[in-house]
């Protein structure tokens, strides 16, 4: 079969080959994938997997093999599936039928390739937050894939959402998936909130933490400003307002239970991820060697099989 491999001296340290057909495990199924949809995490992992090495995280396909050990999905299922242990990138899988789960028939690839690890990731660090029902909460970072489906998700929790996205042009459309705030920065955010979900890191991290009530938290969730935070003097004394206040760190690979939540989220037809650039998987490389540009939402890849 073909894959994409790791190769420092190709472009985008990428190279379209020949490679041996994976061999699943009593616990995994084997799947034709048909779509996958790089994340940043995958993109910032790639110059330290060692050459050879089949990258991606997630995508969606059809089960060819249901697991010998005889759970999850069946053979001819369509599936979206997650598996931190990479090798996604290929025309054919080996994946745990903990993180797969079957999808609706008519749904397109290129939605359920878009969802794994945003729409699960937006859904588990909301459940950290606890009950939101009437409470102020935080998004920054609102216009990629994992800010949309959080601001989705909140507010039909009842949560009085608030969005943060640098692109004001972005804010009637953040506004129309259920926020009731819309800003450009955090700076111009006026009341304490109960809880956040911050996709951006560095001072966005510093900023969120600052805004909250006392007994709330910030789910740090994504680092896309390459910055340290730095905390000023003071920042953790508490008063009244400010006690039992945290930041919590997260990471997919330690959550359980997500085959299930992934088949809620495939099913979800009010669910939307912005923008989906479809691509024929020949161009990944090219795409990578660019520095990845996406829309405000995701770029999907589909496989070619012929």
């Amino acid at each position: 079969m073909q894959a994409w491999t790791t190769a420092p001296a190709a472009m985008g340290g990428l190279r379209l080959s020949e490679v041996a057909e994976p061999t699943p495990l009593p616990h995994e199924l084997l799947v034709r994938v048909e779509a996958f949809s790089p994340n940043p995490g995958d993109l910032a992992a790639l110059p330290g997997v060692p050459a050879g090495s089949i990258p991606g995280w997630d995508g969606a396909g059809v089960v060819l093999e249901a697991a010998a050990d005889g759970t999850g999905p069946r053979a001819g299922d369509h599936v979206l599936f997650l598996g931190l242990g990479a090798r996604g990138w290929a025309q054919r899988r080996a994946v745990p039928h903990a993180t797969t789960a079957t999808a609706p028939p008519d749904v397109a690839w290129e939605h359920l390739a878009a969802l794994p690890v945003p729409a699960t990731s937006a859904l588990r660090a909301l459940r950290k937050l606890g009950s939101v029902i009437g409470r102020r909460i935080l998004i920054v970072g609102a216009t990629g894939a994992v800010g949309r489906i959080a601001v989705q998700l909140a507010a039909r929790s009842g949560a009085h959402v608030i969005a943060i996205a640098r692109d004001e042009n972005t804010h009637t459309e953040l506004q129309h998936l259920g926020a009731r705030e819309t800003h450009i920065s955090l700076s111009s955010v006026s009341s304490r909130v109960h809880g956040a979900i911050d996709m951006v890191g560095g001072q966005h991290l510093v900023d969120a933490y600052a805004l909250l009530d006392s007994g709330a938290a910030v789910i740090a969730l994504g680092h896309s400003a390459g910055a340290d935070e730095r905390f000023p003097y003071g920042a953790f004394i508490a008063g009244p307002a400010t006690s039992d206040r945290s930041v919590t760190s997260f990471f997919l690979g330690s959550e359980n239970g997500l085959a299930d939540e992934m088949a809620y989220l495939a099913a979800d037809n009010r669910l939307r991820v912005g923008d989906v650039d479809i691509r024929p998987w020949t161009e990944l490389a090219a795409w990578v060697e660019r520095g990845a540009p996406r829309p405000s939402g995701r770029v999907v890849f589909r496989v070619d099989h012929a």
